[in-house]
């Protein structure tokens, strides 16, 4: 059974999500809780799993990264080997930043970051050469109005 997340949680992992690298003593502070109590808490989050790793955000910009594509997919093989050669493929694929299988028309989607149009040519021409796919289009990321990794807590 999981334990609860209670409003103290909830205030240390807004924190946190926002920065990580905040001191312990300076979150404590924040949420009214000891140093030794708070670190406690983290702790027992990490240990029980609500807190998975604690990671830099990047500027794409900054790395040349500046075109996002999400990448619409539909397959006409449904059977358990497509799918563990399409999930090694995607994980193992440094483009590809996130990687969903979607109920409704699509099967897949997919978030790539690439520098430009023809670094997603490239990944594209790879993808088809490495497994069978029905159906592929892509849309081009405009503008981000929101993109965030926050989870409503």
């Amino acid at each position: 059974m999981k334990e609860k997340i209670d409003d103290i949680d909830r205030k240390i992992l807004n924190r946190l999500q926002n920065d990580c690298s905040i001191s312990v003593d300076l979150l404590a502070e924040q949420v009214h809780l000891s140093r030794n109590a708070c670190w406690r808490r983290i702790k027992s989050m990490e240990t029980r799993g609500v807190i998975i790793k604690r990671v830099a955000l990047l500027d794409p910009e900054q790395l040349d990264l500046n075109l996002q594509v999400l990448v619409m997919i539909r397959t006409s093989e449904h059977n358990p080997q497509w799918l563990k050669k399409f999930r090694q493929i995607t994980t193992n694929t440094a483009e590809v930043i996130g990687a969903h299988r979607m109920s409704g028309d699509l099967d897949y989607v997919l978030r790539v970051r690439v520098a430009s149009v023809k670094d997603y040519d490239r990944f594209y021409q790879s993808l088809i050469k490495q497994i069978p796919i029905a159906d592929i289009s892509a849309s081009f990321v405009m503008e981000d109005i929101k993109d965030t990794t926050e989870l409503p807590v």
